[in-house]
């Protein structure tokens, strides 16, 4: 019995050793704070004239990350805040670099845009659809059909007609290229006066 006792005892021990010990508390990291944002973090929002109206504008560093018709800040600054929730919005020191490539533009440089930076906020679907947008030059017009397949996905027209619909950048990606596939202007969200302009202006005597 004595020795039944012992073995229990025993195996009791070796039990004891086997489990996992409880770990050590650790310490709460607390929270970086950030620090002060550099120049590229900061978000540049100006409002420029130009032959067809008011256009807002915005940079992050050197890229454009936005260009709306008109001048409403409000409506800019709130589409901004879905992008980049806690970066700051300012006003430039100086006039924009971009607005002067934008005045290059109207004045008659139209390759220009082709050169500008930017940073483009959307789906991955989006995103191939607004690339493939900056590939039709000026003096060139593309149907939305010509934009699925381009994109590998020739059955995505409709799909195609809505991401080209909320293009973040006008006239820079410049879905005011993209026309109907009996050639028609179809529709454009910043009226379709705006992209009679814009192809005329690249187009020569090209008349829409």
């Amino acid at each position: 019995m004595g020795s039944i006792r012992a073995v229990s005892r025993c195996l009791n021990n070796e039990l004891e050793n086997l489990r996992t010990p409880e770990p050590e508390p650790v310490e709460p990291i607390e929270p970086v704070e950030p620090s002060n944002p550099s120049t590229s973090e900061m978000l540049h929002l100006e409002t420029i004239a130009s032959p067809i109206g008011p256009l807002t504008l915005a940079t992050r560093g050197e890229r454009l990350c936005l260009l709306h018709f008109g001048a409403d800040r409000t409506a800019a600054e709130t589409t901004l805040r879905r992008w980049y929730r806690d970066a700051p919005v300012a006003e430039p020191s100086g006039t924009m670099p971009i607005a002067g490539l934008l005045a290059s533009y109207f004045g008659g440089d139209t390759a220009v845009l082709d050169g500008i930076e930017v940073e483009l906020n959307g789906t991955p679907f989006q995103q191939r659809v607004w690339q493939a947008l900056r590939e039709v030059r000026a003096g060139q017009t593309a149907s939305y059909g010509e934009i699925a397949r381009r994109i590998g996905a020739p059955d995505a027209v409709r799909a195609v007609g809505a991401a080209n619909g909320a293009n973040p950048v006008a006239i820079v990606v410049p879905c005011h290229r993209i026309i109907g596939s009996s050639g028609s202007l179809t529709g454009y969200g910043g009226g379709l006066e705006r992209k009679r302009w814009l192809l005329r202006h690249e187009g020569g005597e090209r008349l829409f």
